[in-house]
């Protein structure tokens, strides 16, 4: 699939989750969300309109399951900033 013909969709959900609150959304993340989640198998067979859709019904706290996961796969915490913030803490 075309990342750009489904450039008007993503923004729209980028948008979408911004009026949520969701202030750190990007259409990278959304993209890379949905790559992950959605579009593990079977890309192409699938035509414009069902990625569009997939797109579109992306849920908020599935997009927010996929931004926290992916922060926790690059956790920082035994990094000497992580440590610092750490001791900070306690």
């Amino acid at each position: 699939m075309d990342r750009e013909q489904l450039m008007p969709a993503l923004q729209s959900k980028v948008d979408e989750l911004k009026l949520l609150g969701y202030e750190q959304a990007t259409i990278e993340d959304v993209w890379n969300c949905l790559m992950v989640k959605k579009w593990k198998k079977n890309k192409e067979e699938k035509r414009l309109y069902e990625f569009v859709n997939d797109v579109l019904s992306l849920r908020a706290s599935d997009y927010m399951a996929y931004v926290v996961q992916k922060e926790q796969k690059h956790d920082r915490w035994f990094t000497e900033e992580g440590l610092s913030e750490l001791q900070q803490l306690f």
